[in-house]
C-alpha cells in the first residue's frame, strides 16, 4: 500500500496515536497520513554543530516523524535569511525588505540538499511525497539527482509574485526551473496560479496549456492547478462549543461593557497591513466621534520570526501606534484600542471571534488568510458579526459577501467601520450564511483530498523530449 511523505520546514508535534496538538494544517496532514500511514519529515527546529546525515525517527501509531537538525549558520541563512528575508517579503511584493545576498542562496540550496541527502534513503519505491511551502521549492530536484523517481507534488501556501517583481531575484530561472521537477504544484488561487503561467510564457517563452492544465518549459511539462485552503470544520465546530470558549465570550462581552468589539487577529508581519488598520480605526473615531466610548478595537498580535530585525521594528512600531491612539483619543475610562502582543489558545480564540460585532481582517497581500474563514466559522447563527476582508487577501476570491476593502485607503477602511456597526441584523444573517455556507464547502479535507487525487493521477509528464531544453544564464 502507497505511504504518504509530507516535507516541511518544521514538523508537528504528534502524540502517541498520530494526533495533532495544533490546529489547521497540522490536523489535515496528520490526518491523511494515518488514512494510510506514512512519514513526516522535516527540521527539528534544533541547531548542532556537528550534524548527522541520518534522520531522528520517531513512531507515533502509524505515522513516523523523521527529524533532522540544522548547523546555526545555516538557520540563519536558510531559514531568517532566503527562506524570510528574500522569499517572503518578494512573495508579498516587498521588494524594499527583500534582501539580495549570496550567501543566503546558498545555504537554500545547501538545506534542501541536506533534507534530499536525509529523505532519500528513507522512501520506498511507490511512496507518494508531498511538499509544502517556499522553504522547500528546490527539493524535488535535489531528490530527483539522487534517484528518486517516485511521484512530488508541491504547494504554496503564499501568493506567488508577478513576474516583473520576480525577475529581480538573482538567478530567478534556476528557482523556477527546480520547480519542474515536480509531478503536481499547486497554489491557493487562480490570480497566483496565473501569475506563475504568466511567468513561464513571457519570461521563459514557455508554454501554458489550460485544457490539460499544465505548463512547460526547460524540456519539462509539470501539471499546475489551484487549491484554495480551508478549515477543518469538525475541529472549529469543538472548539466554538469547549467550555474555554464559552468562557472566553462571556468575559469578552463583560469586558466591553456594552460597546461594539472589533476584533483583529493576526501575526505581527508587514504583510498584515497592522499599522494601516491602526490609522484607519483612528480615522474612523475621528470622523465619527459619537462613536468615542462605544467600541473597542482588540487587536491581538501573534510574534512572529523573532529573528528577523523588521519583524521587531514593526512590533515596536505597533506598540507605539497603540499607545499614541490612546493617549489621543481615549479618556479616562475607555481605550480605543487594546494590543494584546502575544498569541492565544485556539479554544479561547474561538469564544473571542464570536464576542466580536466584526473583524478587521485587512493584509496587504495574502495567499489566503484563515483568520477571516475561523471568524465566520465561530459565529452564532442568529446574531453573527460582519467579516471586513482586504481584497488583497487570497481568501476574499471565495468570501465576496465579506465588506472588502482596499487596506492601503484609512478612509475606505473607516467607510467600512461604520458600516458594519450600523449594520442590520438581518444582513449581517444574510451575509454570513453566504459566508458559512462557502467555508463548510470548502473545507480543508476537500483541500487536501483534492491535491492527493490530482497527484495520483498526473502522468509522467517532467520529461518532453520534443522540446528543447532552455538554456538559461544566471540573472
Amino acid at each position: 500500500m502507497q505511504r504518504l511523505v509530507v516535507v516541511s520546514n518544521r514538523v508537528a508535534d504528534l502524540g502517541q496515536n498520530g494526533e495533532a496538538s495544533s490546529g489547521g494544517l497540522a490536523m489535515a496532514m496528520a490526518s491523511a497520513l494515518r488514512q494510510q500511514g506514512g512519514m513526516w519529515f522535516g527540521w527539528s527546529g534544533e541547531t548542532t554543530d556537528q550534524p548527522n546525515a541520518a534522520a531522528k525517527m520517531t513512531r507515533h501509531g502509524n505515522i513516523y516523524t523523521a527529524l533532522i537538525d540544522l548547523e546555526p549558520h545555516h538557520v540563519e541563512q536558510y531559514y531568517n535569511g532566503f527562506a524570510n528575508r528574500t522569499l517572503w517579503p518578494l512573495c508579498h511584493h516587498r521588494m524594499d525588505l527583500t534582501a539580495y545576498e549570496r550567501d543566503f542562496s546558498s545555504a537554500y540550496i545547501e538545506v534542501n540538499d541536506r533534507f534530499a541527502e536525509a529523505l532519500a534513503p528513507l522512501l520506498r519505491d511507490d511512496d507518494v511525497l508531498w511538499v509544502h511551502d517556499y522553504h522547500l521549492i528546490p527539493l524535488a530536484r535535489a531528490l530527483r539527482r539522487r534517484g528518486v523517481t517516485n511521484r512530488i507534488g508541491f504547494f504554496l501556501h503564499i501568493p506567488w509574485p508577478a513576474a516583473e517583481i520576480l525577475a529581480t531575484l538573482p538567478r530567478h530561472h534556476e528557482l523556477v526551473q527546480a520547480m519542474f521537477d515536480y509531478d503536481l504544484l499547486g497554489f491557493q488561487t487562480q490570480e497566483w496560479l496565473q501569475a506563475f503561467q504568466n511567468y513561464v510564457t513571457d519570461a521563459l517563452s514557455g508554454h501554458v496549456d489550460r485544457t490539460q492544465r499544465t505548463v512547460s518549459a526547460f524540456g519539462k511539462t509539470v501539471s499546475a492547478r489551484h487549491y484554495p485552503i480551508g478549515l477543518d470544520m469538525a475541529e472549529m465546530r469543538a472548539l466554538v462549543k469547549s467550555p474555554e470558549a464559552q468562557e472566553s465570550c462571556a468575559a469578552m462581552r463583560d469586558s466591553t461593557a456594552g460597546q461594539k468589539l472589533l476584533l483583529g487577529v493576526d501575526r505581527i508581519d508587514y504583510t498584515k497591513g497592522l499599522p494601516q488598520k491602526f490609522a484607519a480605526y483612528g480615522q474612523f473615531l475621528a470622523d465619527h466621534p459619537e462613536w468615542i466610548e462605544r467600541v473597542m478595537l482588540l487587536q491581538v498580535g501573534q510574534p512572529s520570526r523573532t529573528g528577523v530585525d523588521d519583524y521587531n521594528d514593526l512590533q515596536e512600531e505597533l506598540l507605539a501606534d497603540a499607545g499614541r491612539l490612546n493617549g489621543e483619543v481615549g479618556t479616562l475610562d475607555w481605550s480605543p484600542l487594546r494590543f494584546r502582543n502575544q498569541s492565544m489558545p485556539r479554544n479561547v480564540l474561538a469564544g473571542v471571534y464570536r464576542a466580536a460585532h466584526a473583524a478587521l481582517v485587512t493584509p496587504l497581500r495574502d495567499g489566503m488568510n484563515l483568520v477571516a474563514k475561523e471568524f465566520v466559522a465561530a459565529q452564532d447563527a442568529d446574531d453573527p458579526g460582519v467579516l471586513i476582508l482586504s481584497r488583497f487577501a487570497g481568501a476574499a476570491v471565495q468570501m465576496r459577501e465579506a465588506l472588502l476593502v482596499n487596506p492601503h485607503s484609512r478612509e475606505d477602511m473607516a467607510d467600512a467601520i461604520l458600516r458594519a456597526l450600523e449594520m442590520p441584523r438581518s444582513e449581517r444573517i444574510a451575509r454570513w450564511k453566504a459566508l458559512y455556507t462557502n467555508v463548510v464547502r470548502e473545507d480543508l479535507d476537500g483541500w487536501c483530498s483534492s491535491f492527493l487525487r490530482d497527484l495520483a493521477v498526473t502522468d509522467d509528464r517532467r520529461l518532453t523530449p520534443q522540446r528543447q531544453t532552455l538554456h538559461v544564464s544566471p540573472q
